[in-house]
């Protein structure tokens, strides 16, 4: 038997008055709800949707005939003509896009749910964003490996709950890991035909469903437990979401969902011929953010996954798309002021990453204030400074402030930055350092970036030059320590505090093997990269000058107080025409002249290819100079220098003095 029910909310609720079923479909006629048994998966009932308030379809399930844990599909009639927009098909049932979950075994179905968890008095860490360290994992690949994690566990979300896990997380400062999606996704048959798969995700059909490859048996309730568990080790947890596009993909993909629901409301089709999909993604078809109904189902997404899974930010695939209207980007889009609007989202983290594949779709800096971004800028001037290339220690010393060029419009502050040497699309920092080429054979025909700025050191991969793997260890030292000790939010990739690498691959999206997979044989093979990136995050908690709100200026207050005097080798101010001297590669950057606080640092860096004699400044009455560390030295301790009035800064090397 089924009723009316209530247009609200959307999806399948159950209560105990059983479980009603609402979908939105403007232009349909007929609405049909298709339950299945949850073991043999067939068909058991069928139930036309009695209700409809505008465009809501809607009907209730007695408690006998529906609950937690039913399977269930929509059904949608309409009329099927592409050159208007249309892709109705009543023989195909589809995924509810509020679908809590889904099936585990194929076809997919959706699966009413049963929201009650023990939180046990959970509470967000509410971490500030400048005390942030970000690091970015593979729910499966991170723990794959691992062997503290129980063999059951490893890939799935109760592996990051393990104790050793978080204590490795702790160990090196991180304040929220930034999962690859967990949204429900499936692999394109193209992949499937190489015997390959996608392994990152960002192929999502349900965006309020955990996907089930990460889960044992309950993929919601084990999603909880995880961030339980990080949550009371004081770690945020972000989410990369995806609402750019989805696994339905171009005018030959599959009805899946969106496209047999309301094709023309849910998707960009191309004007002239709606035959066709607008493809600002790479991936088929774009997402239409601009229609209120798809805004709407974006933001109820967001608040299920902060409400009811305890998520604590997000970060945005090709967020671009997010802000596009008929003229293009726009910083003031609706779908902004309706993220704005909502109290439940007011204090969660977006990131966006600031661009698509679409005319005028990079857009970096430009996203509105709240919003931090992605900031590739610093990756490609951090990557091309420590390679040596000419002409680019002003844009290092830019970067390293905060790069005020970029984001200091509206308020915003040097934490609207994600900072980030690598990510998962790219190569390791290990393979950076390693590889002048990509080398991405396994990938069949798959390519990744053309230009990665990366050296190998001397020579492509692996090699027992022992010179070679020295300036390699510096090399990655390099990074790490500009990567942390910078103006605003370091973003760490897993794995690359002990050197993990990807043989070259830098698209590696579709192997889901040990490609991809942290090798945890490498934190022992590797410990003092990893004792080095302790240090770094201790030092970065210990010192403000490395976390400011504001962005490094260099120019004295009315006080006569400067935050920052960027030297020459000589120890003394920059001046303009040295700024534009194509051949300096040297630079220091003394934080606290004038100021009298007790601690005065000064950071020293040479990408240069010789050894420099850099100045040093009069050390304060309060004691000599002593190195914090030297990235061309063994070992991390602390070392007193003297009276000394130089320092012999090696070639491709950082050091960090105080006094």
């Amino acid at each position: 038997m089924i009723h009316a029910g209530s247009p609200r909310p959307l999806g399948a609720t159950w209560s105990s008055r059983g479980v009603n079923f609402a979908l939105f479909s403007a232009h349909a006629t007929r609405v049909q709800v298709s339950l299945f048994d949850a073991s043999s998966g067939a068909e058991f009932a069928r139930h036309d949707l009695p209700g409809r308030t505008g465009d809501v379809w809607h009907g209730l399930i007695s408690p006998s005939g529906a609950g937690p844990g039913t399977q269930y599909a929509f059904h949608v009639h309409g009329p099927n003509d592409p050159r208007k927009g249309q892709r109705f098909d009543a023989t195909l049932p589809l995924i509810d896009p509020y679908a809590r979950e889904l099936s585990k075994q194929l076809p997919l179905r959706s699966r009413v749910v049963d929201q009650t968890f023990d939180w046990q008095s959970d509470r967000p860490p509410t971490i500030p964003w400048r005390d942030s360290i970000i690091y970015e994992l593979h729910v499966k690949g991170f723990t794959k490996l691992h062997p503290a994690v129980p063999e059951q566990w490893r890939g799935k979300y109760l592996g990051l709950s393990v104790p050793a896990v978080i204590e490795h997380l702790k160990s090196i400062g991180v304040t929220a890991i930034e999962l690859l999606p967990c949204q429900a996704f499936v692999s394109e048959q193209f992949l499937l035909e190489r015997k390959l798969s996608n392994y990152w995700g960002y192929n999502s059909i349900a965006w309020f469903a955990p996907a089930n490859q990460y889960a044992l048996d309950d993929a919601v309730k084990e999603f909880k437990s995880m961030v339980r568990s990080l949550h009371a080790a004081d770690i945020e947890v972000i989410l990369d979401v995806v609402f750019n596009h989805t696994a339905e993909g171009n005018e030959a993909g599959p009805s899946l969902s969106l496209r047999g629901i309301d094709n023309s409301v849910y998707y960009r089709l191309t004007p002239g011929d709606l035959r066709l999909y607008e493809n600002l993604t790479g991936c088929g078809n774009t997402v239409n953010c601009e229609h209120p109904r798809v805004r709407a189902l974006i933001i109820d997404c967001l608040k299920y996954w902060v409400e009811e899974m305890h998520v604590d930010g997000f970060r945005f695939d090709l967020a671009t798309v997010l802000g596009r209207d008929a003229g293009g980007f726009n910083a003031h889009a609706q779908f902004f002021k309706a993220l704005r609007a909502e109290p439940a989202l007011a204090y969660v983290k977006l990131i966006a990453e600031p661009w698509d594949v679409g005319d005028g779709g990079y857009q970096l800096g430009r996203f509105p204030a709240g919003w931090s971004e992605w900031n590739d800028r610093y990756r490609d001037s951090m990557r091309a400074f420590w390679r040596g290339d000419h002409g680019k220690l002003g844009e290092f010393a830019e970067r390293f402030a905060g790069s005020s060029d970029l984001f200091r419009h509206d308020g915003r502050k040097p934490t609207a930055g994600i900072n980030f040497v690598t990510s998962h699309d790219g190569m390791t920092l290990n393979d950076l350092v390693s590889y002048n080429h990509r080398h991405n054979e396994a990938n069949c025909d798959s390519a990744g970036h053309g230009n990665e700025l990366s050296w190998n050191c001397g020579a492509e991969g692996p090699t027992q030059d022992k010179a070679v793997l020295a300036l390699r260890n510096r090399q990655m030292r390099n990074f790490l320590a500009t990567l942390f000790l910078s103006q605003g939010v370091p973003m760490l990739q897993a794995g690359d505090e002990f050197a993990r690498t990807q043989a070259g691959n830098n698209n590696a999206y579709c192997q889901d093997n040990e490609i991809s997979w942290v090798d945890w044989r490498l934190r022992s093979a590797n410990h003092e990269l990893l004792d080095f990136v302790r240090l770094l995050a201790r030092l970065r908690r210990l010192h403000v000058e490395f976390r400011r709100e504001t962005f490094l200026k260099g120019a004295a207050s009315r006080a006569g107080v400067k935050d920052v005097t960027w030297l020459n080798v000589r120890g003394i101010e920059m001046t303009q025409g040295e700024w534009h001297d194509p051949q300096l590669r040297t630079l220091g950057i003394w934080f606290g002249e004038h100021t009298g606080s007790v601690e005065h640092l000064l950071l020293l860096v040479n990408s240069a290819d010789a050894e420099q004699s850099v100045g040093l400044p009069p050390a304060p009455a309060e004691g000599p100079w002593i190195c914090l560390f030297d990235t061309a030295k063994e070992g991390n301790a602390a070392k007193g220098l003297g009276s000394a009035r130089s320092y012999a800064l090696e070639a491709h090397s950082v050091a960090l003095l105080e006094c």
